[in-house]
C-alpha cells in the first residue's frame, strides 16, 4: 500500500470514529425505539444500529457532502422495515416490556419514530416507506391514540379478610 493510501485510510477511520461518537447514541435511541426494547438491554436494537454503521462506514468516501447521520438514519429505519416485511408485518420476536413503544406495532413504531423522534416530513416517510401520505398520517393517528390512552387502572388491593369468630 502506498503512503498517500495509508493517510486516507487513517483519516477516513479518524472521521467516522468522531462520527460515531457525536451520532452514536442518539442512533442507538432511535434503534431501541424502533425494537421497543428497554433502554439498559437492547441487544437487537445494537445489531441494527452496528448493521448501519458499518454500511455507512464501507461508502463513507462516497458520501461527498451528503449528511451521514441521514445516510445512517435511513438505512436503520429501511433495515427494520424489510426486517418487519419479512416476517408479515411483524417482528420475529416478541419486544420485552419495558420498552416506552412496545404496545405499538412495528409499522406504528417505525413512522412514530420517524415522524415524532427523527422529525421527518409526513411526505419523506411516505417516500420513503412507498406509502401514501394518508396511509402515514392514519397510523400516526392510531399510534398516537394508543400511546395517549390512559393505561388501564387495576382494581385496588384487598385486605386480609379476617373471619368472625361465632
Amino acid at each position: 500500500m502506498r503512503p498517500r493510501h495509508a493517510f486516507d485510510d487513517v483519516r477516513r477511520a479518524q472521521e467516522f470514529r468522531a462520527y460515531v461518537a457525536g451520532a452514536g447514541g442518539r442512533l442507538l435511541h432511535t434503534a431501541t425505539l424502533l425494537t421497543a426494547e428497554p433502554r439498559d438491554a437492547n441487544p437487537r436494537a445494537q445489531r441494527l444500529l452496528t448493521v448501519a454503521l458499518a454500511r455507512t462506514y464501507a461508502c463513507w468516501d462516497r458520501l461527498h457532502g451528503e449528511d451521514p447521520y441521514d445516510h445512517t438514519r435511513r438505512y436503520l429505519m429501511i433495515r427494520f422495515a424489510l426486517n418487519t416485511l419479512r416476517y408479515g408485518g411483524r417482528l420475529p420476536f416478541r419486544p420485552p416490556p419495558g420498552g416506552p413503544l412496545a404496545g405499538l406495532s412495528p409499522q406504528e413504531r417505525l413512522i412514530l419514530v420517524m415522524r415524532l423522534h427523527e422529525g421527518i416530513g409526513e411526505d419523506q416517510t411516505a417516500a420513503l416507506l412507498g406509502l401514501p401520505a394518508e396511509r402515514v398520517r392514519a397510523v400516526q393517528n392510531r399510534a398516537m391514540a394508543v400511546m395517549l390512552r390512559p393505561a388501564p387502572r387495576s382494581a385496588p388491593a384487598l385486605g386480609r379478610v379476617d373471619t368472625v369468630p361465632s
